[in-house]
């Protein structure tokens, strides 16, 4: 909850040691009483005056909005509940490095017998802040290099620089993010960026140049972002044994794209969830305010978990998308969906699933994926109430399937194509849960259903990710 710091009601006892001298040897003079302060735990109170000391370049302005729900508290433990609250929303703001909150009886001439101070001591952050740290992917790391000015202009603004280095991609860009003062949800930012990236398994390097800007806002219990993004797409042959269809695909391309996500989460951890529902939806527009690239897409994703008996959890997802081309001029391989490995459908290779020219995999327009998991205590329960509890038993089965669309077959046509030769497989694992960051997974799998051109993983595979089926 943080510190709170209040003025003590109560008198300090006054008993000290023996000294050897009789009550009957003194002549006591009883001192005037003082009146009792009231305990003001159950009794009305107002806030008078709310103060935050320790301010220098932040605009007092934004804090009104976040502070100002303590003047409606009506008790002392309501003052102390909505102080925290407070304090919470400007930790919230991302510009200081501590916030203490101090309650005292009011003062002054003004000052009202049930009336009370409050005052809120932060601490800002450096005008300039640095970061390194680590970053796990979908079965990929990263190295990240972070420079960052927080409140900028006073008013929770911040503007970051960050360059990266993984496994399979190098990325550096400069963003500036502008909350909404009194609403921190709605928030608007603006990205510069450059992304290298290697993907095997099409033997492709793609090298992405762009600009972007989000508008994010709630609506009820769901959150929403708007964003437009304009980047110039570069595509080459990651080897030379690369497929013809790959080395057709290669070259400079144009897109410029309206999108939208919709997020409703009520899950206790995105990571490992014992309980609550996720749903994503998410619908993007290409080639009406310009660039050659020309399609709609659409994906979604739900996920339920129930808690069981003995600390198991029940969990079942569901993915799905399709991508439509608008015009006569094919969807790229850079904008189709890829299916398979330790993240997706497990006891597969990394998007080894669907349409392949010469071992390299090209992607599909649509498909679906489903999973149901059962996540229980380590055997035995060693560690309980420790680093024990980071581990879970995992026993999953997964189905999916990924394919091309022939647009003049009708929607009935792709939907049987996307129920035939359905991939599918079973086993059971160990997940470790790397706070609320990441997770590790090692599971023995089992693969069925496999079909001419996919490359499988029999046995033991090993999965580090941030989004799973």
């Amino acid at each position: 909850m943080g510190t709170v710091h209040a003025r003590s009601l109560d008198p300090l006892p006054m008993q000290g040691p023996e000294l050897g001298v009789q009550a009957d040897d003194l002549d006591l003079v009883e001192p005037e009483r003082e009146p009792q302060q009231e305990v003001l735990e159950n009794k009305d109170v107002v806030v008078q005056h709310v103060h935050v000391d320790g301010l220098g370049r932040t605009k007092e302005d934004i804090l009104t909005y976040e502070i100002a729900d303590v003047f409606r508290a009506k008790n002392l433990i309501d003052v102390m509940k909505k102080s925290h609250d407070a304090r919470q929303r400007l930790l919230r703001l991302g510009i200081f490095r501590q916030v203490e909150v101090v309650i005292d009886t009011a003062e002054g001439v003004d000052a009202l017998p049930n009336g009370l101070d409050v005052t809120f001591e932060v601490k800002e952050l450096r005008r300039m802040t640095g970061s390194y740290n680590t970053m796990v992917g979908n079965n990929e790391g990263s190295m990240v290099l972070g420079l960052k000015l927080p409140n900028i202009f006073g008013r929770a603004e911040k503007l970051t620089f960050q360059f990266s280095y993984g496994t399979k991609e190098t990325s550096y860009g400069l963003s500036f993010f502008k909350p909404q003062p009194g609403h921190f949800e709605r928030n608007f930012s603006i990205n510069i960026y450059k992304v290298t990236g290697q993907f095997p398994w099409s033997s492709l390097r793609e090298t992405d140049r762009g600009i972007s800007t989000e508008f994010s806002f709630p609506i009820w219990r769901t959150n929403h972002t708007l964003k437009w993004e304009g980047v110039w797409r570069e595509l080459g042959c990651l080897a030379r044994t690369a497929s013809f269809a790959v080395r057709e695909e290669s070259g400079h391309s144009l897109k410029s794209s309206l999108s939208h996500a919709m997020v409703i989460d009520t899950r206790n951890s995105p990571i490992l969830p014992k309980k609550g529902a996720l749903l994503k939806i998410n619908q993007e527009l290409a080639g009406y305010t310009g660039g050659d690239a020309s399609f709609l897409k659409e994906d979604f994703e739900i996920q339920l978990n129930k808690r069981l008996f003995w600390d198991s959890v029940l969990s079942a997802s569901l993915w799905g998308g399709m991508l439509l081309a608008i015009g006569e001029k094919p969807t790229s391989i850079c904008d189709r969906f890829y299916l398979g490995g330790p993240t997706s459908v497990r006891g597969f290779s990394m998007y080894s699933i669907g349409p392949q020219s010469e071992g390299d995999y090209l992607g599909g327009e649509a498909y679906w994926a489903g999973g149901l998991h059962l996540y229980t205590p380590l055997p035995f329960r060693p560690g309980r109430g420790g680093f024990g509890d980071l581990f879970r038993t995992h026993f999953f089965l997964n189905a999916g399937n990924l394919c091309n669309l022939n647009y003049g077959e009708g929607p009935r046509a792709h939907l049987s194509k996307l129920a035939e030769c359905i991939r599918w497989s079973y086993g059971a694992g160990i997940v470790l849960r790397l706070g609320n960051i990441a997770r590790l997974e090692l599971n023995y799998c089992i693969p069925m259903g496999v079909q001419s051109g996919d490359r499988i993983c029999d046995g033991v595979q090993f999965g580090a990710g941030i989004r799973f089926l």
